[in-house]
């Protein structure tokens, strides 16, 4: 299907990645009176480095935008691409060796975008709407420094008020993922051959409060579910797709043992999960089975603390270090990965802004 997609949507197919040994981390300030990313690069020994933040050409919120996929790479580093929940936009950058240069800034055709994803040249931006009005999702093609909207490559929601939280492709390229955290529907978008929705399924969640959600190697779904923020009661559910995008149901509601479990990255080998409880203020291990099943690696269900409210979690490339933003501290927290995915806090990045949200590594 991608090169049939390529084909009709003359999609700019990116080059290698950049001949680089270092790792970069970037966030989205999100601030009312102009949004920025700012961006770190990593030394070798986990530290980070705050290079310059750079403006979107957007507005944020100066409020937590309470959603996973705020920013996202393309699959060779040189696009980052970053919602503006604050005037409706979604801004493109050229990326070299870290630093960020903008190229474009278009309106989403939605309210409050909140999560961007991206495949092959394809992007899709989630909007959120708001109490009374249906959230959907539009699509754009990222075609030389300029994202340009599909035409019909848009879709409503589950309905008014589910608050989505989270868009995101198959590792395939071939649909879309939406978890509504208020009704506990977790969407998937089946894509034709241009790229726009042609089969939409509302499925429900195995566990209350579905939220951030990321996909191992073989394709399987690992989903947040933060139920309702009870004490020490959210857990994490694990899926197969089939090609149709229906949810076939793995792991149900595996505990935590920790409060609102809302953010979650699998790691680049697909071995470990790992998710951002933000209301225990820290993180949960997994290991994966070979049956997508997964258990925890500590009995507590803490691999790692923040000290803050946990909000977002981000692995770079080879899946050496997981970083962790967390609010009320304003920091992001590395922590080194051991082979058995055990955790050890090697660096806190602090300084940001209120309202700073998303997270994302190379």
């Amino acid at each position: 299907m991608k090169s049939t997609r390529l084909l009709c949507l003359a999609l700019f197919a990116p080059g290698l990645a950049l001949a680089d040994s270092n790792h970069y981390v970037y966030t989205l300030l999100n601030q009312a009176s102009g949004n920025a990313v700012q961006a770190y690069v990593q030394g070798p020994n986990g530290h980070l480095k705050a290079l310059a933040p750079v403006a979107t050409g957007g507005l944020g919120t100066s409020k937590g935008l309470g959603s996973q996929g705020a920013l996202t790479l393309t699959k060779s580093g040189r696009n980052l691409i970053v919602v503006n929940a604050g005037d409706n936009t979604v801004s493109l950058f050229a990326v070299n060796k870290g630093q960020l240069k903008l190229m474009d800034v278009e309106p989403t055709g939605g309210l409050s975008p909140v999560s961007v994803t991206e495949s092959d040249g394809l992007v899709y931006v989630l909007n959120q709407g708001t109490a009374t009005v249906q959230g959907d999702i539009q699509g754009f093609v990222n075609f030389l420094g300029e994202l340009i909207p599909i035409p019909r490559a848009t879709a409503p929601l589950n309905g008014v008020g589910g608050i989505p939280v989270e868009i995101k492709f198959t590792p395939d390229g071939n649909g879309l993922v939406v978890a509504e955290k208020v009704t506990n529907v977790i969407d998937t978008y089946l894509l034709d051959e241009r790229g726009l929705p042609k089969e939409i399924l509302h499925q429900a969640s195995a566990g209350k409060t579905p939220f951030g959600f990321d996909f191992d190697p073989k394709g399987r779904l690992f989903v947040t579910e933060a139920v309702g923020g009870v004490a020490n009661a959210s857990t994490v559910s694990s899926y197969s797709l089939t090609k149709d995008l229906e949810l076939r149901l793995l792991s149900k509601q595996a505990p935590t043992m920790q409060t609102a479990a809302c953010w979650d990255v699998v790691s680049p080998n697909g071995h470990f999960l790992y998710t951002g409880n933000a209301g225990s203020g820290n993180v949960s291990g997994f290991k994966i089975a070979a049956d997508g099943t997964i258990n925890l690696l500590d009995r507590t269900g803490i691999s790692g603390t923040t000290g803050g409210h946990t909000i977002d979690t981000a692995m770079n490339l080879d899946g050496t270090f997981l970083y962790v933003l967390s609010t009320g501290n304003q920091q992001i927290t590395t922590f080194r990965v051991a082979a058995n995915g055990k955790l050890t806090q090697v660096d806190i990045a602090g300084g940001l802004p209120a309202g700073t949200s998303g997270l994302i590594a190379r």
